[in-house]
C-alpha cells in the first residue's frame, strides 16, 4: 500500500513561517507590524467615543471593523517585507536571477532556472525568457563582461527565430541595472506581439539550442514562496 503523501502546511502554518523568517532577518518587521495593526484599532475605538457617538453596538462594530483591517494591513505589510527580505538574501549571488525566473514568473512566459551561457570563468550568465513580447536575454554579472555572452548568444536566436523580437536586460552590480526585484515588473514592460501559441512554438523551437549550465538557485527564502498566504 502505496504511503500518503504529507500534506502541505495550513495557512497559519505557512503564515507562521514567513512571519518568522522576516522577523529574523528584518529587525524594523515587528515594530512595523505592530503599528499597522493597532492605528486601525485606535481608530475604531476613538472615532465612535468621540467623534461619532452612538450605542453599544455601533462601538462593537467600529472595534471589529478596525481589528479585520489591522489584521488585513498586517498581511500586506508581512508580504511585502518578507518578499523584500528574500530578494535582498540571493541578491548579487550566482544563480539569483534563475531563480526569479524559474519562481517568480506567471505561466505565461516559459523560462528555466538554468542560464542558456555561461562564462566558467567569472560565473556570468545569460537566461532566456520567451514571452508575449518575444524573447528576453538576461545578463547575471558586469554589464561591460556579460555583453560578448549576450552578443552570441542574440546571433544563435536570430538565426533560428530571425523574425521575432529580442530584447535585453541586465541585472549586475553596474549603475543603470535592473535590480533582482524589478525583473518581473521590466519583464511585463516590453510591448506584447505574440500569442500564446506562438510563444510556446518560439520556446520549443529555442530549446534545441539551450545548454543548460551548472549554476544552482541561491540559497535562502524563495521570493515566490515569501507571500504571506491570502486570507480566505
Amino acid at each position: 500500500m502505496a504511503q500518503q503523501a504529507e500534506k502541505e502546511p495550513g495557512r497559519m502554518t505557512q503564515l507562521w513561517r514567513v512571519f518568522q523568517m522576516t522577523r529574523k532577518a528584518d529587525k524594523w518587521s515587528v515594530p512595523l507590524l505592530i503599528a499597522v495593526f493597532l492605528g486601525p484599532v485606535a481608530v475604531g475605538i476613538t472615532l465612535p467615543l468621540t467623534l461619532l457617538p452612538g450605542g453599544i453596538l455601533t462601538l462593537v462594530l467600529w472595534i471589529l471593523s478596525g481589528i479585520l483591517t489591522g489584521v488585513l494591513l498586517v498581511l500586506i505589510v508581512l508580504g511585502n517585507r518578507a518578499e523584500a527580505t528574500a530578494y535582498k538574501q540571493i541578491e548579487g549571488q550566482t544563480g539569483a536571477v534563475g531563480a526569479v525566473l524559474q519562481n517568480g514568473l506567471r505561466k505565461a512566459w516559459q523560462t528555466s532556472e538554468y542560464p542558456v551561457a555561461i562564462n566558467p570563468r567569472t560565473r556570468d550568465a545569460v537566461y532566456r525568457a520567451v514571452g508575449k513580447c518575444g524573447v528576453v536575454l538576461i545578463a547575471e554579472g558586469s554589464k561591460t563582461r556579460t555583453k560578448k555572452l549576450l552578443d552570441d548568444e542574440r546571433r544563435h536566436v536570430s538565426r533560428a527565430i530571425p523574425q521575432i523580437p529580442i530584447h535585453f536586460l541586465y541585472v549586475g552590480p553596474d549603475e543603470g541595472a535592473t535590480g533582482l526585484r524589478q525583473l518581473r515588473k521590466e519583464l511585463n514592460r516590453f510591448k506584447k506581439t505574440l500569442r500564446k501559441a506562438e510563444v510556446l512554438a518560439v520556446a520549443n523551437r529555442l530549446e534545441a539550442l539551450k545548454k543548460p549550465g551548472n549554476i544552482p538557485i541561491p540559497k535562502g527564502m524563495d521570493p515566490a514562496k515569501a507571500r504571506a498566504p491570502k486570507p480566505r
